[in-house]
């Protein structure tokens, strides 16, 4: 079930999937903001969350939902300096932190029970910062246990059309009443583990194994990649899957992992009261480096699909 809720001036869908509920802004940044979840008990768990004294007056900033990160991740630089990027033809550019979207507004071209369609409509500032001629969509399948998001970006432009993008999940943790950090595991099934220094390089990472406690220090600010498998999960450390959450990147049609994909892991604190699990195509400053770096021939498309699901 479909209905739309006005908040603060803007005018928010709401769906009912079973026992799932999902609040978002598709006009602002196709803006996912908060999934929650009716429990056998009466209660109701936060999925992603979402705080509650957040305003629309610097939406793209609030720390919740799940941000749209496009047409690169976080901080790109070009020779050192940040937040600037340069074309694959050699134009120097600007790029502000994750990209465009998030900040930006969208046409919303589908709302129905299933989910919601949403085009990208770039404003003057994006034009300069990523000029080409593009149709960006965010799509999202709303599911009783799990959700799906898929990007789609068809290239109208005469030149191959550079991009990285990815996903910001605020995912609730701890979900359960009493419970620390330490009471949930990680298991990412990555084989390399990188990080950014302050000139944009990727430098070697922390080495942690397959499970770690969510209360490991090392995780935050680490990119996972040489992913053996498309997964990564929070689970209760106690063992068992109940309420656990699968992230899965997925290609159309394909099993495994896109190459160079990527899932980074952070929190703003210990003691916030999300932690982030973040889907990315690769990662940060993928215009210099390479790493995870997608062209999108001239009309032709590519996706990037996300799934994220309830372990029962």
């Amino acid at each position: 079930m479909l209905d739309t809720v006005s908040h603060l001036g803007e005018t928010l869908h709401r769906w009912r999937v079973g026992r799932s509920t999902y609040l978002a802004c598709p006009a602002r940044g196709a803006r996912l903001m908060n999934w929650s979840l009716a429990m056998a008990d009466g209660s109701v768990r936060d999925v992603i969350h979402w705080p509650e004294n957040a305003t629309f007056d610097n939406f793209a900033s609030v720390r919740g939902g799940n941000p749209i990160l496009f047409p690169f991740n976080a901080r790109t630089f070009d020779q050192g300096e940040i937040y600037h990027w340069r074309t694959p033809e050699g134009e120097k550019l600007p790029m502000p932190m994750h990209g465009l979207a998030r900040q930006g507004r969208f046409t919303v071209e589908r709302a129905d029970a299933s989910g919601f369609s949403a085009l990208f409509q770039p404003d003057a500032a994006a034009r300069i910062a990523y000029p080409y001629a593009y149709e960006f969509r965010v799509i999202y399948r709303f599911g009783a246990s799990s959700l799906t998001c898929e990007f789609d970006l068809k290239n109208l432009d005469a030149r191959p059309l550079p991009w990285s993008a990815g996903h910001h999940f605020y995912f609730t943790a701890p979900w359960e009443p009493g419970r620390t950090r330490a009471d949930y595991q990680l298991e990412m099934p990555a084989t390399r583990h990188l990080r950014q220094d302050k000139s944009g390089k990727l430098v070697a990472g922390p080495d942690l194994p397959l499970t770690a406690s969510l209360a490991e220090a090392a995780l935050i600010d680490t990119f996972h990649l040489g992913l053996t498998r498309p997964t990564a999960t929070l689970a209760p450390a106690t063992g068992g899957r109940s309420g656990a959450i699968e992230i899965s990147l997925r290609k159309k049609k394909k099993k495994s992992p896109p190459a160079d994909a990527t899932f980074v892991t952070w929190s703003s604190s210990p003691d916030a009261p999300f932690y982030c699990v973040e889907p990315w195509m690769g990662p940060p400053n993928a215009p210099e480096t390479g790493v995870g770096l997608q062209l999108v021939p001239p009309a032709k498309s590519q996706s990037f699909i996300v799934e994220v699901a309830l372990a029962t």
